[in-house]
């Protein structure tokens, strides 16, 4: 009965990725958000009670299904960016200076905000730690509402009129790397033994190490795989001149597994490749087609997470939450990311700082930090690594976090980006 569940669920979310895009795109409501809500009307009927529901059961699974959509979300993010980044050019890291600010200044900040809710809620300081560090990163998957459309290609112009769609796509794209060491300081930390013991090793290996790591197999994989796709010295190999768009699903997997094996964060190495190759003949039309097989494979694993998530809502997930977990949801998604956001986009400011924002764009960007996938994924992850992370408050509060920020974002994203795009239009 289960798997006849899942082909079901699997059809419908195939059935509503085709159809939704073009029935929503007229309205104030995101595909998210209707595939929320439809999962809640299911789970109110009488469904199996063998349903794969329970987080604490299921969590192996949980955990790799997230982590699937997360890397497919990040490799079309990566080559939806027509913005180079260019690391011996300093002018080229300048054109990204509000990603920057978001990812050093506002990242820690909305950690340490979320981590003090927690810990005034009463969890332990490891399990506060990693309900900050699950909900800090904006998510890839569920920001399509807020981020570039896709690649440039042809006869390119970069378009840096957009500087709010360019952030926060930017952003998502690498902050869901960028959490992973927080995360396991908070299961160091649940694991006991004094800080002297762990200090170096966390600094040294998962905040540093990992991440260089990560960054330097996505490097290698994304300059070896465009290298083969549009200069190699065999025709048979040069796969851009044959259109072949399962090239993404290659590089995805390819760097993802150089990045996890090589000890590295392999977020980073996917989000990484898909910059490198994105910058290897940037005007080749190739770069499309890779993108639109990303982006319809994302949206199908988008709308089956979303449907199942909504089942869960209404078959037990929100049981352990209470107003403290309310409060916690609450107070990240309309006060702790906004002021985070807002101090970050005003550090470092430089008057002469090309692509400098509006100061609405900028409450924009502070505003939209959506949560969803990743955040499940780095609670799985976590309890898996250490089981005491992994307590049923911890997934309600979680739960309930994405479905207020698919509600609350996916409402008014439509409109806002209306105006914002309205008033690109008039400068």
């Amino acid at each position: 009965m289960t798997a006849d569940f899942v082909y079901l669920v699997g059809g419908a979310c195939l059935l509503l990725a085709i159809l939704l895009p073009d029935l929503l795109s007229r309205w104030a409501v995101s595909a998210p958000m209707v595939l929320v809500a439809l999962g809640m009307l299911i789970g109110l009927t009488p469904l199996p009670d063998d349903l794969p529901l329970d987080p604490q059961d299921n969590r192996a699974a949980i955990e790799h299904v997230t982590e699937l959509v997360v890397i497919v979300a990040l490799m079309g993010v990566g080559l939806a960016l027509d913005r180079p980044l260019d690391p011996r050019n300093r002018s080229s890291w300048g054109r990204w200076g509000a990603t920057w600010r978001m990812l050093l200044v506002g990242m820690p900040l909305t950690i340490g905000g979320v981590a003090l809710l927690g810990w005034g809620a009463g969890l332990t300081p490891a399990a506060a730690l990693l309900l900050g560090a699950a909900l800090a990163p904006t998510d890839p998957v569920l920001a399509s509402d807020v981020q570039v459309a896709g690649p440039q290609t042809g006869d390119l112009e970069v378009d840096e009129s957009d500087e709010v769609r360019f952030t926060l796509t930017s952003e998502a794209g690498l902050n869901d790397g960028l959490a992973f060491p927080f995360v396991h300081l908070a299961i160091l930390m649940a694991a006991g033994g004094s800080v002297s013991g762990w200090a170096l090793e966390w600094v040294g290996l998962d905040l540093v190490g990992r991440t260089i790591i990560g960054v330097a197999a996505g490097l290698a994989v994304g300059w070896a795989l465009a290298r083969l796709a549009f200069r190699s010295q065999s025709r048979t190999l040069r796969v851009a001149e044959r259109g072949d768009s399962l090239m993404a699903l290659a590089a995805l997997a390819a760097s993802y597994g150089v990045g996890e094996v090589l000890g590295g964060y392999g977020f980073l190495s996917v989000f990484v490749c898909a910059l490198t190759f994105r910058s290897a003949e940037r005007s080749h039309d190739y770069h499309a087609a890779m993108h639109e097989v990303a982006e319809r494979l994302e949206r199908l694993l988008t709308l089956f997470v979303l449907l199942v998530l909504g089942i869960a809502v209404t078959r037990g997930l929100l049981e352990a939450l209470d107003w403290r977990g309310v409060l916690v949801g609450v107070g990240l998604v309309l006060v702790v990311r906004p002021l985070a956001g807002v101090v970050a986009l005003r550090a470092w400011r430089r008057h002469q700082e090309p692509g400098e924002m509006r100061r609405s764009e900028k409450l924009v960007v502070a505003f939209f930090g959506i949560r969803g996938v990743g955040s499940v994924f780095y609670l799985a992850y976590a309890a898996g690594e250490a089981p005491e992370l992994g307590q049923d408050w911890l997934w309600s509060t979680l739960g309930f976090t994405v479905i207020l920020s698919v509600l609350v974002h996916g409402a008014l994203a439509t409109p806002v980006m209306a105006r914002i795009d309205a008033s690109n239009e008039r400068r």
